[in-house]
């Protein structure tokens, strides 16, 4: 790992995600949307990295990870979730292939949207959420992230989903052919996919199915 930062404070925003704010080294710079590799400086875990995006701005004083645990497995997530401010965590330099490209569509999955925030965070800074569009499908309604602050971005081109329940404002259903069908009017732009890797796959052959440009879908690959 190239840096050593320190956690300074840590909060939910869902019942199982937590707000990391951590340290910045000096001079260190990522594209929204790329990762990086974090794991906690103790003797059994800093050989368990993990990918994380930072979903702050570059040019923000600290970096903000938004992290979703799972407290029925022993691994890292829960490990961060637990940690006390002042731990120290070792972090990797930035990499991944999702960067903005263009106006167009986010679909995102769970935890997968995190890539996204910082992205739709620049663009709002930048006035430029003009043409943008957000599909983001959760199991239910309390495990949405940020949803206030995607649909003050977006309003109604923020489309919430939800496969086991539903409120108002948070459809149920699937993202599935039909549903891109009936919630996308134009399949000739931009589409930004990440989620788990069943998800990507099958939207990113659905996009396709529907005429978009493979070229035009940025995922991690």
């Amino acid at each position: 790992m190239s840096h050593t930062v320190t956690l300074l404070m840590s909060e939910f925003v869902t019942h199982d995600v937590k707000r990391l704010i951590v340290s910045k080294p000096e001079g260190f710079w990522f594209e929204p949307g790329q990762g990086v590799e974090l794991a906690v400086d103790r003797q059994q875990w800093r050989e368990e990295g993990r990918p994380f995006t930072p979903t702050s701005l570059p040019d923000d004083r600290v970096l903000e990870f938004t992290v979703k645990g799972y407290p029925e497995h022993a691994g890292l997530t829960r490990e961060l979730h637990a940690l006390p401010a002042g731990s120290q965590l070792l972090m990797s330099e930035p990499f991944g292939t999702i960067s903005y490209q263009g106006p167009g569509v986010f679909i995102a999955a769970g935890a997968g949207v995190t890539p996204f925030i910082a992205i739709l965070r620049d663009l709002a800074r930048q006035d430029r959420l003009a043409g943008h569009a957000l599909v983001f499908s959760n199991k239910t309604p309390a495990d949405v992230i940020c949803a206030k602050e995607f649909r003050h971005y977006l309003g109604e081109r923020c489309i919430l989903t939800c496969t086991r329940s539903s409120s108002p404002g948070c459809a149920s259903g699937r993202v599935d052919q039909d549903y891109l069908t009936e919630h996308i009017p134009d399949f000739d732009q931009h589409f930004y996919v990440c989620g788990p890797p069943g998800f990507v796959e099958a939207v990113n052959g659905a996009l396709q199915a529907l005429g978009a440009n493979s070229e035009a879908l940025v995922y991690e690959r």
